[in-house]
């Protein structure tokens, strides 16, 4: 069976942020737990799994930076940008070409499609709204986003959503192959609308019990993006800008919406076609990811979005929490590992450093931020594979070694 675009996603998603786990010297949310995060009714919270007292990270590389930057070629990659920031120390560096057509070397300030990443926006959004009391985050979406999802389903919350333990059913095919370089270049100008994001996955059964398991799913921020637009009576895309980009003067940083293009100076996303060419599919449509990752930004507004956040500026202390708050510790992924993903972020641990952040992935753009929760080490980076498999998990593992190893 193909994957739908969201669930393709989240196969590529799962194995970039795998194999930077892979690096780990233990599993993903290994760490001890600090004191536990309130509950929404005041009384005991389920505690966090984050490191109670902070590893302090090894002195930058820059050897090593260079190196695992420099590597264009395994997997084959047209640019790569990586900048590292924090109190531990900085450095920025980029390799590679922006255009092709020009020749034009990638700088610092390009821009790129940032996937996933735009989860941590919604989430953060969504967060607020929670701190000013206009939901619960136990709330049932059903309840909220009246005859979305089929009646049969069982009440699935918000915070469910937010941790991608909503057991949500797999997306039906999509029209095209998206093992299919040619299909998916063909395809790249579909128009979705949520309601039919949503309508892939109303017509299976349920994967599990809700809040039981976890699995990464862009579905669950489709129906927060929704919920954002029921409660705020605007657009999400205009929620976040209001929310944060303004607040945070995050000049370069945008969902675009209905346009398929970057208007900014930018980084171009290609994809190898079966005949050994390289086809330009920086022009794309991103309904297909509405909500969940259309987003674009540029490496020094993720950083100053990614230090506003972990310092509480744009959430109050509980509402925060919940990003670095994991499930209890018998909600499993789907195979069995231990869960990941948070309100918003995930966490892995690198060398005995643990990281929390996102990862994000479109087709020829992949990228990633990253930071201790102290923020000693902070790190963004983006790049551009030219196809849209696993193997693009080496070069984060690459980035991970090099950030974490003494």
């Amino acid at each position: 069976m193909s994957l739908s675009p969201l669930s393709r996603r989240a196969v590529v998603g799962a194995a970039l942020s795998g194999a930077v786990a892979a690096a780990a010297a233990g599993p993903a949310g290994a760490a001890s737990r600090p004191a536990p995060a309130p509950s929404p009714g005041g009384g005991p919270a389920r505690p966090s799994r984050s490191a109670h007292a902070p590893i302090p990270v090894p002195p930058l590389n820059v050897p090593a930076l260079r190196a695992a930057l420099a590597d264009l070629e395994h997997p084959e990659l047209t640019a790569a940008q990586l900048r590292v920031s924090g109190s531990a120390g900085r450095w920025c560096g980029t390799e590679g070409v922006a255009d092709r057509a020009t020749g034009r070397a990638v700088h610092e300030r390009d821009t790129f499609r940032i996937g996933s990443i735009s989860k941590v926006f919604v989430a953060t959004v969504v967060l607020q709204l929670v701190a000013e009391r206009r939901l619960s985050p136990e709330q049932p979406v059903q309840r909220l986003l009246p005859g979305l999802l089929p009646s049969r389903f069982p009440p699935i919350t918000v915070a469910q959503l937010l941790n991608h333990t909503s057991g949500l059913p797999d997306e039906q095919d999509p029209p095209y192959d998206p093992s299919s370089p040619e299909d998916i270049a063909r395809h790249r100008y579909d128009r979705w609308t949520p309601e039919q994001l949503v309508a892939q996955v109303s017509h299976g059964s349920m994967k599990f019990t809700p809040g039981t398991k976890q699995e990464y799913r862009g579905i669950n921020y489709v129906l927060l993006a929704l919920l954002i637009e029921r409660l705020t009576d605007c657009r999400y895309g205009e929620a976040i800008t209001h929310r944060i980009l303004r607040p945070l003067d995050l000049r370069h940083t945008a969902v675009p919406g209905n346009d398929p293009r970057i208007h900014w100076p930018h980084v171009h996303g290609y994809l190898r076609m079966t005949d050994g060419s390289l086809l330009d599919i920086t022009k794309f449509d991103q309904s297909a990811a509405w909500g969940e990752g259309e987003m674009i930004s540029r490496t020094g507004d993720l950083d100053r979005f990614l230090t506003a956040l972990f310092s509480g500026e744009l959430l109050p202390p509980p509402e925060l929490e919940r990003m670095f708050t994991l499930p209890p510790d018998e909600v499993r992924m789907m195979d069995g590992t231990p869960a990941r993903y948070t309100a918003g972020l995930q966490t892995v641990t690198v060398n005995g450093i643990a990281l929390w952040g996102k990862t994000g992935e479109r087709y020829g753009y992949s990228s990633a931020m990253f930071a201790t929760r102290d923020q000693q080490r902070r790190v963004v980076f983006s790049f551009n594979p030219t196809r849209c498999d696993a193997t693009q998990a080496q070069v984060s593992r690459r980035i991970a070694e090099a950030l974490t190893k003494a």
